[in-house]
């Protein structure tokens, strides 16, 4: 049965934070709200929630999780930004923005794109995440909380923890968050690629 935080938007409890934290050091899988909608997470070097993660939304392994950084010096440790890319991402951050960059040796090779050696990283601007990446001290392996057969991410901490009570180990309820997933640029090819347009303005990225 899923643990069910309900969490201040704008003054986390600290003890809620740490008690959540802990589960996902323990390999749990958690249900969090972000700055464009919810995301599934787990903790980096967790291979067995990283297959949960994919089964509960049916994804292959071409599909590239999203590291969720805390800030652009994490950022940093798990990709290559070239010089060409940096002030681009840095303007962009905290924000509802996914940029796929060639993975350093820090990413587990199973998180990477098995053709590109690519993947996802982006840095949130939602307090109750900020606080959780500031206590876990590392990234949250994530992706969107798109179950199969929906059109839209679910939105409401409540609803979430009735449909995945057995699935996940814990849902945090800071109120709604958004429905629309981030925008996703990609800076693995010589010329940045507008993947998917969604929360964050993609101009200037073209």
């Amino acid at each position: 049965m899923a643990r069910y935080f309900d969490v201040h938007p704008d003054n986390p409890q600290r003890r809620a934070i740490a008690q959540i934290a802990d589960i996902v050091r323990a390999g749990g899988v958690i249900a969090y709200p972000t700055d464009s909608c919810y995301a599934l997470g787990c903790q980096l070097g967790n291979s067995g929630g990283i297959t949960r993660i994919r089964s509960i939304r049916q994804l292959d392994d071409r599909h590239h999780l999203t590291l969720m950084c805390q800030d652009f010096a994490q950022l940093g440790q798990f990709v290559h930004v070239a010089n060409s890319a940096f002030r681009a991402i840095k303007a962009a951050t905290p924000g509802s923005y996914t940029f796929i960059l060639p993975a350093t040796k820090e990413v587990p090779r199973r998180l990477q794109h098995p053709g590109k050696k690519t993947v996802g990283v982006r840095i949130p601007r939602h307090v109750v995440t900020q606080a959780l990446l500031a206590e876990l001290g590392e990234p949250l392996v994530s992706c969107t909380l798109l179950l199969p057969g929906q059109d839209e991410p679910m939105t409401a901490g409540w609803e979430i923890a009735e449909q995945l009570d057995h699935t996940v180990d814990a849902v945090i309820d800071s109120g709604d968050c958004g429905t629309e997933p981030t925008t996703v640029i990609d800076f693995s090819t010589p010329e940045p690629e507008i993947v998917r347009r969604g929360a964050g303005d993609p101009s200037g990225f073209e």
